[in-house]
């Protein structure tokens, strides 16, 4: 069976890297695969990038040579994990694209100065300002409904995270995805608002990093479980749950039983994996 491509009439999603933390290497690691969290998201064949871990460098070979111009990136936040594979992303090299990058959980400020703080000596050889392609830096606060360039829009919403984390809503014609992660969960759970958010969306990419028993030693540490993803898919109405940001530590044959456990409990529900692909039809 040949794997859905991108087309103008379904909303397509495919995970690039679904680690979280640090990559994992090694064969132990080679289904789930090692990368840190980057998903690409087409609204038709509006191009849409989350996260830039170092799953956006096998992203952007893809994009080198077929990609459009102009890309957007929404940053969930700006930890390590989830910006250390800008630097290498190939578009950001070409001198014919432009690059844009959202970044919701700073008040409002853009991450142009965080990033000049990272990517810059005596940490990192260059800035992203010496890169060959254009990088533009935008600021926008969680909660608001996000405006692109061409009149694309997005729903974000604040999450509990050391920080400060966004969560995303794409909606596109009928159909929905919902990014949220980073997250820890909170009591009661899920929070009215969250479960607002993600109420009747088609799938649901949620931090499920520690099991039950890690939890309890790193609470403060702004990760979830599977059983808090499920419990809000059940409350918001949602069919489809995608467990994200895997514990570096957590092999293929700990996965795997784990899976077991998240689909006996929710049907609908499986472990990210990277270069999985999922493809919803639009009704109109």
């Amino acid at each position: 069976m040949s794997e859905p491509v991108p087309s103008a009439d379904t909303l397509y999603v495919k995970f690039w890297g679904v680690r979280g933390s640090v990559s994992a290497a090694g064969s132990r690691f080679e289904e789930f695969g090692g990368n840190t969290p980057c998903v690409e998201v087409r609204c038709g064949e509006r191009l849409f990038i989350i996260d830039a871990g170092t799953g956006i460098i096998p992203l952007g070979l893809e994009l080198a040579a077929s990609g459009p111009p102009e890309i957007d990136i929404v940053l969930s936040h700006l930890h390590l994990d989830h910006v250390s594979g800008l630097p290498f992303f190939k578009p950001a090299l070409l001198p014919d694209r432009h690059i844009r990058l959202h970044c919701g959980n700073l008040r409002g400020e853009s991450a142009e100065e965080a990033f000049g703080r990272l990517f810059s000596p005596p940490l990192f050889p260059i800035s992203l300002s010496q890169l060959p392609g254009k990088v533009e830096h935008l600021g926008f606060k969680s909660g608001d409904v996000l405006t692109f360039h061409d009149g694309a829009t997005t729903k974000t919403l604040p999450l509990n995270h050391p920080g400060g984390a966004t969560g995303y809503r794409f909606d596109f014609r009928g159909r929905s995805v919902c990014y949220i992660s980073d997250i820890e969960h909170t009591v009661p759970w899920p929070p009215e608002d969250l479960r607002d958010f993600v109420a009747g969306t088609d799938l649901v990419i949620f931090d499920g990093m520690f099991s039950e028993t890690e939890y309890i030693r790193c609470q403060g540490w702004g990760h979830s479980t599977w059983q808090k993803g499920v419990d809000l898919c059940r409350a918001a109405g949602v069919e489809a749950l995608a467990v994200f940001h895997l514990h570096p530590q957590h092999d293929d044959a700990y996965l795997h039983e784990e899976e077991r456990k998240v689909s006996a409990a929710m049907p609908g529900a499986f472990l990210a994996r990277e270069g999985r692909v999922l493809s919803f039809t639009t009704t109109s």
